[in-house]
């Protein structure tokens, strides 16, 4: 079956209308699921949340927000975070444009996908949309990654510390992160 862009997003409201655990993903031309977060994985959410408000009481960590990705907005992503403004999606819909968002947040989940998913194909399509910096909390191999630097194709830096270690968050973000916290919740 071939699936286009208004293909997907009708899918996506029938499968969100019919079970609200359900969330669709299409990436490079690809379905997927997108699993639910676990208690650990909302709290790393909400604990980056209060990092990046103390930081700019402008910000705000949007959870879940759909964003349009790739090249010439072809893809559909549900970032776990995106840093930006406060009022970056208001009147926006399910899926919004990525203009305004300064950091794309991925923690890993649970299932069979997260490799693929969180690894190979979010951060291309996070570069080729163009936001600054991608943070992946990989709770699998208790590493933080902070790709930065979007050349339109991919990153070109990408600093990866482990949990416990201070990191920086690149401009526009400019966040000194302590990451001790996360050894607690990559269980």
């Amino acid at each position: 079956m071939s699936l286009n862009q208004e293909d997907f997003e009708e899918l996506a409201r029938h499968a969100l209308r019919t079970n609200e655990s359900l969330r669709l993903e299409f990436i490079g031309g690809k379905l997927s699921v997108k699993g639910m977060p676990d208690g650990s994985h909302s709290t790393i959410i909400a604990w980056l949340t209060r990092r990046c408000v103390q930081a700019d009481d402008g910000w705000w960590l949007h959870a879940g927000q759909g964003l349009y990705v790739e090249r010439d907005h072809r893809g559909n992503a549900y970032a776990d975070g995106s840093l930006a403004p406060s009022d970056t999606f208001v009147d926006q819909g399910e899926w919004a444009s990525a203009d305004g968002v300064l950091m794309a947040v991925e923690v890993t989940s649970r299932d069979q996908d997260t490799n693929q998913r969180d690894r190979v194909d979010k951060p291309r399509a996070y570069a080729e949309t163009g936001i600054p910096v991608y943070l992946l909390i990989d709770r699998d191999t208790c590493e933080v990654k902070v790709h930065s630097q979007p050349d339109g194709v991919r990153y070109e830096q990408v600093t990866t510390v482990p949990f416990g270690k201070t990191v920086t968050l690149p401009e526009p973000v400019g966040i000194e992160l302590e990451t001790e916290p996360l050894k607690e919740w990559a269980r």
